[in-house]
């Protein structure tokens, strides 16, 4: 199998994530969306990343792609059997992809991407705009959610991949969750990022 799409992107750390938690064997073609591959282009038609290729198979999407993984390789399970844990973590996949990860990527947009890779000035105001404003109340929610050491059941699971993957990019920009006002987050994220498959997926962040 192939993997296209730089470990920067937090798409492209939840299959990361997922293809290590799993032990799938796979190849690393860390490019950046719209990459003019045509291997890329192939798997992924408008240009997005993560795509894969596997023996002639081409899929692109984070989520329809971990879909895939957990028919092909069910072990360990990453969606629960458990009806409303399942509709749990389907749910936190889609919020961890609409509404945290557009928000959790703005300091990393303006402190590292734009500055140091795109070598274009970033604007610290929208970046103090997501810290004070857009980010508490999704804060807030995840903080009133955490009963115990994962989202969705007793078990780890995609929920807890598709939540944590943004926050690596937010330590990348300098900054946390604050421990005193979101105690069960902070710890959360943090046993959550400290997961091997977590740190395997990290190490691939500068590709």
């Amino acid at each position: 199998m192939i993997l296209y799409g730089t470990g920067l992107s937090p798409f492209v750390r939840k299959v990361l994530v997922v293809l290590a938690e799993k032990g799938v064997p796979f190849e690393h073609v860390p490019l950046r969306f719209h990459d003019p591959d045509p291997d890329f282009q192939a798997a992924s038609p408008v240009g997005k990343i993560p795509a894969i290729d596997d023996d002639g198979f081409r899929l692109a999407d984070s989520s329809a792609i971990i879909h895939y993984l957990e028919r092909g390789h069910p072990a360990p399970a990453l969606l629960p059997a458990d009806a409303r844990d399942l509709g749990r973590a389907i749910w936190f996949d889609e919020f961890g992809d609409t509404e945290l990860f557009p928000v959790l990527i703005k300091p990393f947009v303006h402190r590292v991407l734009r500055p140091k890779l795109m070598k274009m000035p970033g604007d610290e105001a929208v970046v103090e705009k997501a810290l004070t404003r857009e980010l508490p109340p999704l804060f807030d929610h995840i903080e009133a959610q955490i009963d115990g050491p994962f989202l969705a059941g007793d078990r780890f699971s995609l929920a807890d991949v598709s939540v944590t993957v943004g926050f690596a990019n937010l330590a990348m920009a300098g900054e946390e969750v604050d421990a005193g006002r979101w105690p069960r987050l902070a710890a959360y994220v943090a046993a959550t990022l400290a997961r091997p498959s977590f740190r395997t997926a990290l190490a691939a962040r500068r590709g």
